[in-house]
């Protein structure tokens, strides 16, 4: 390791995290594909030598197709735990980002507290007035959403009262 090398910013160090676990998680999903085919191939083998009667080659058969199911089962843990790596640090990196938002809502709040009163004023109004109509839109919305759902639902009830009416006769 280069001690003179500049050190990588947090968004290049989650580029660099990404791109290595996503390149772990194909190289696993590879060998989860092999190790089917070559589960498909172990049935088909197992089969042939039932159906000849060897009984022996049959159960030395199944015992490597169980180890064989085995490895596949770990490499999917291990592929789940990389997918929960990659959240983790995707999680860590909008954590810092919020962490940079509320800094600069800071600094924001300290040059509007150090303005002109009446302006400050004037501009804290109009921030309300766009909240409230934005509250407003937000309330319609769910509304609509409220009564297209409750539409579905009182179908749903007239359909199974209907179907339990036309059973009953």
């Amino acid at each position: 390791m280069n001690p003179f090398a500049k050190k990588p910013t947090p968004r290049e160090a989650i580029r660099n995290s990404k791109r290595e676990l996503t390149n772990a998680t194909r190289g696993i999903e590879r060998d989860i594909g092999t190790l089917q085919q070559e589960e498909k191939r172990l049935l088909a083998e197992i089969k042939r030598t039932a159906k000849t009667g060897n009984e022996a080659a049959t159960k030395i058969l199944a015992r490597q197709l169980i180890r064989l199911r085995q490895q596949i089962s770990t490499l999917q843990g291990s592929r789940a735990q990389i997918h929960g790596i990659a959240t983790h640090t995707q999680a860590m990196h909008a954590n810092t980002s919020v962490a940079a938002g509320m800094q600069s809502a800071s600094k924001a709040m300290g040059v509007m507290n150090k303005q002109d009163p009446a302006k400050q004023m004037k501009v804290m109004q109009e921030f309300q007035k766009q909240s409230a109509q934005m509250d407003m839109t937000n309330e319609m919305m769910s509304d609509s959403i409220d009564n297209i759902l409750d539409d579905d639902q009182a179908e749903e009830e007239s359909d199974e009262l209907a179907n339990q009416v036309i059973y009953d006769v």
